[in-house]
């Protein structure tokens, strides 16, 4: 995993797509919304927001 985040820090740095990482920051945070709320009590809150 790490060499995959390396990956992709390195071909941001060599194509000055830096506008890239707020977006995936986006998107690793919807997702670990989503996995930590499956089980718990507020996942039909939370299900209504998509």
């Amino acid at each position: 995993m790490k060499s995959f985040i390396k990956e992709i820090i390195a071909y941001m740095n060599a194509r000055k797509k830096w506008w890239l990482m707020p977006i995936l920051v986006v998107l690793i945070a919807f997702g670990a919304l989503l996995v930590l709320a499956q089980g718990s009590a507020i996942a039909p809150f939370i299900y209504t927001i998509f």
